[in-house]
């Protein structure tokens, strides 16, 4: 009983810790924006009452409508003579929409914020996590388990009180999507999947946004501005999407967190550049950035398609229809970042990670196979298990036949539970009769045994 009542305590004391930790927080978001704010009050009266003094009856006739503190704020910006006033007045007046607060927009809101951008929108409706951290720059400790439209309009007003934030925390779709895009200038796709793209850049065709569109992986990054003088629209490149096997993402294939920071800065560039009209935008071009080599190249690609189904000759989609349109079933990819779950082995060919702990915790004779990557396996891996490759399974099974030969059962474990499934079919036709894989791999283990157990 003693026990129990420690536990309890236990845990009322946690949940009131994580409870003023929560009330701290949010005290000391506000409190960044409020000091943001009296700051900017104070330096606007002292340079008000210093006008006043120094001419009373003085009438500016700068030619600008810049007021002394924002002078002062972007004055590293008027100083280039390329951007100058005239550029910061437009920046000022324009309105940008950030779709995607993770990698590459964090580093985009914050510099669009900072730089002087009238109007700044955000689009999410996801939560900060851990593992977000390491390249999504705009969250903090602090916002974990919170929204990330949330976290980034927090960080951006901390950074420019005085600009204006629209938060849309919803997920961007065909039933909102022209509603919400209509209401800016430029749009910058900072997504991760191929169903938004297309999405994302029919809808800047269908209202005649400029759209700067960004992707990072891996150790790759790219960039290109689309719809925006006579360039090309995003499907004019791809009228066909990519083979699903080719649209990966960071959560499956990783990411080095600085390689989306350099394409959403180079987002922010060319976003900045169309809405001061400054420079010259990467329309009809394309940059590609390669981390390892340090490496920037810029490449020309294919002008307007006059058969594109949305900016050619004879469009078939249009504002119209274009709520209709199905985009998870045209990229044969989903809109959610929810990891795939493939079912295409039947039950008696499956166990629990639950019933494999009772395999385990009998003695039961078995042999336990990981076909995860080498590099996977390295992170974490279950104890007694055997790393073979999925891409190396067939040509290894014969060197494995002494160690399969005589056992009762054979397991197939992954990271979550689809490969396990496309190594027990090849086993399967390879004469291993006895092997299973493990329902939801490693990621079920940590989440139904073992909560010690490390994912990634």
């Amino acid at each position: 009983m003693e026990s129990n009542g420690g536990v309890d305590e236990s845990t009322r004391l946690l949940r009131e810790l994580q409870s003023l930790k929560d009330s701290k927080r949010d005290i000391e978001a506000r409190i960044s924006v409020i000091e943001a704010q009296l700051q900017q009050s104070q330096s606007n009266q002292l340079l008000d009452k210093k006008a006043s003094s120094d001419c009373p009856n003085c009438v500016s006739d700068s030619g600008h409508d810049l007021t002394p503190d924002m002078i002062y704020r972007y004055s590293r910006q008027l100083l280039l003579p390329s951007f100058g006033v005239k550029g910061q007045s437009n920046l000022l007046k324009s309105s940008i929409l950030v779709i995607g607060a993770g990698g590459l927009g964090s580093p985009a809101l914050l510099y669009l914020a900072a730089c002087g951008v009238g109007r700044l929108g955000m689009v999410d409706h996801d939560v900060v996590e851990l593992n977000n951290l390491h390249r999504q720059i705009i969250h903090g400790e602090a916002y974990i388990g919170r929204s990330k439209v949330e976290s980034a309009a927090a960080a951006c007003r901390s950074i420019n009180s005085t600009i204006e934030i629209i938060e849309h925390k919803e997920a961007l779709r065909t039933s909102n999507a022209l509603e919400i895009v209509s209401k800016y200038d430029i749009v910058i796709d900072a997504t991760d999947n191929a169903p938004s793209r297309y999405m994302i850049s029919d809808c800047c065709v269908l209202l005649g946004k400029p759209l700067v569109s960004g992707a990072a992986l891996g150790l790759e990054g790219q960039l290109a501005v689309y719809n925006y003088n006579g360039g090309p629209c995003y499907r004019c490149l791809f009228p066909t999407p990519p083979p699903t096997t080719a649209c990966q993402r960071c959560s499956d294939s990783g990411v080095l967190g600085v390689v989306p920071g350099v394409i959403g800065c180079l987002q922010a560039l060319e976003a900045i550049k169309l809405a001061s009209l400054v420079g010259e935008p990467l329309s009809g071009r394309m940059l590609l950035f390669d981390a390892l080599s340090a490496r920037i190249r810029i490449v020309k690609i294919r002008g307007r398609s006059s058969q594109c189904e949305v900016c050619g000759e004879n469009p078939t989609l249009t504002q119209q229809n274009f709520q209709h349109f199905d985009y998870e079933n045209f990229t044969q990819s989903p809109l959610s970042p929810a990891p795939l779950k493939l079912k295409l082995l039947p039950e008696g060919s499956r166990i629990t990670s639950k019933e494999y702990e009772k395999v385990v915790k009998n003695g039961n004779t078995h042999v336990l196979i990981d076909v995860r990557p080498s590099h996977h396996y390295k992170i974490v891996s279950l104890p007694n298990s055997m790393n073979v490759p999925l891409a190396n399974l067939e040509e290894k099974l014969p060197e494995m036949e002494s160690v399969l030969k005589g056992v009762e059962s054979v397991y197939v474990v992954c990271r979550r539970g689809n490969d396990s499934q496309r190594a027990v079919n090849v086993l399967h036709k390879m004469g291993v009769f006895n092997a299973k894989d493990i329902v939801g791999g490693l990621e079920s283990w940590a989440r139904d045994v073992d909560h010690r157990f490390p994912t990634y």
